[in-house]
């Protein structure tokens, strides 16, 4: 258990030693290349013109679209069950690719393309590699983008916890129950992909301790095994539950083992979940601000005592939120450069 931070910490943008590699095999970043004048800025009254607003925005994206293809990877280094954010920047259209084998789906981003994914919990220690293929700015030439990302070992701990036995062994009562709570999560997290609706990187929901990690492996009343794929924060009855980032609430339920949940679509398939409230404070379909309330801290469902249990689903894995915040979703790619004649 550790205490949590006061402000979330953003890490700088971290790449893959790797990530220059292209399918002309040069490094598109050289020292002492000066990164191109963006345009200047002007007062906003002086561009009060639709036609204005319109050519600064493409001149911003023909900007984009020139730079020499690349792409990074963050974290650097991480653990199974840690998200993985990956931008690449300077192809012609929607780009494809793949981390350590799985599907990525890239969505349009500021810097280019982004996919936000993660490493499932049985990903195993070493080298996970990523691969991009895409079109060069002129739309013809096929591009081949490549990185490695270190994983490590997470040590994930076990547990034993007791809990009321009807969560260990449900009567046959709430089995219907349980069923349409899955269908119902299901659901929830099958919105469509879209960009990000957040500005601003991620923080967390509530202040306060930290009671079990995401991943350690768990055992209830000696029989049930399972690992825990969020992050537990302690708090009173009543507390306050904040929004993690903004975005659309895209379920408010009492769920059978999840207790009081709400859960927040982000985009680009990247969700924030919160279980266990004793009070909902928001609707399906609203709009929600970071630090937004979503309700209380409570002990509804599968507990031992009241909580926030905080989950992330990045692509339809559980990933670590801790991770999650520590990513840079804005950060600018290198300086483009000019090839040589």
């Amino acid at each position: 258990m550790g205490e949590l931070p006061v402000k979330a910490p953003h890490a700088p943008w971290q790449e893959s030693k790797h990530a220059w590699r292209t399918s002309r095999e040069r490094s598109p970043w050289l020292p002492g290349i000066e990164r191109p004048r963006m345009p200047p800025i002007v007062p906003a009254r002086r561009w009060s013109s639709p036609l204005c607003l319109l050519l600064v925005a493409l001149s911003l994206l023909a900007w984009r679209a020139e730079a020499e293809p690349g792409l990074s990877i963050q974290p650097g280094t991480a653990k199974p069950g840690d998200p993985v954010l990956i931008t690449v920047w300077g192809l012609n259209g929607t780009p494809t690719g793949t981390l350590a084998g799985r599907a990525l789906r890239f969505y349009e981003a500021t810097s280019g393309w982004q996919a936000i994914s993660g490493l499932p919990v049985e990903q195993t220690a070493g080298t996970a590699e990523v691969k991009v293929l895409g079109f060069a700015p002129d739309g013809n030439a096929p591009v081949s983008l490549a990185g490695t990302l270190e994983v490590v070992d997470p040590g994930y701990p076990n547990r034993e916890l007791r809990v009321a036995g009807k969560y260990v062994q449900p009567p046959e009562s709430v089995k219907a129950r349980m069923a349409a709570d899955r269908a119902a999560f299901a659901t929830a997290f099958s919105q469509p992909l879209g960009p990000l609706l957040f500005s601003q990187n991620f923080a967390w929901p509530r202040q306060d301790r930290l009671t079990a990690p995401y991943g350690d492996k768990r055992s209830f009343n000696g029989k049930l095994q399972s690992q825990h794929f969020g992050t537990d924060i302690d708090g009173d009855p009543g507390a306050p539950v904040y929004a993690a980032n903004v975005g659309v609430v895209v379920m408010t339920r009492d769920n059978y083992s999840a207790g009081n949940t709400v859960i927040v679509h982000h985009g680009g398939g990247l969700y924030t979940t919160y279980f266990h409230l004793s009070r909902i404070s928001v609707k399906p379909g609203a709009k929600v601000q970071q630090g937004e309330l979503l309700g209380k801290v409570g002990k509804t469902g599968r507990v031992t005592g009241p909580h926030l249990h905080w989950g992330v689903k990045a692509d339809e894995l559980w990933v670590d939120g801790e991770t999650l915040l520590k990513l840079d979703f804005f950060a600018s790619p290198p300086p483009r450069t000019t090839p040589a004649p």
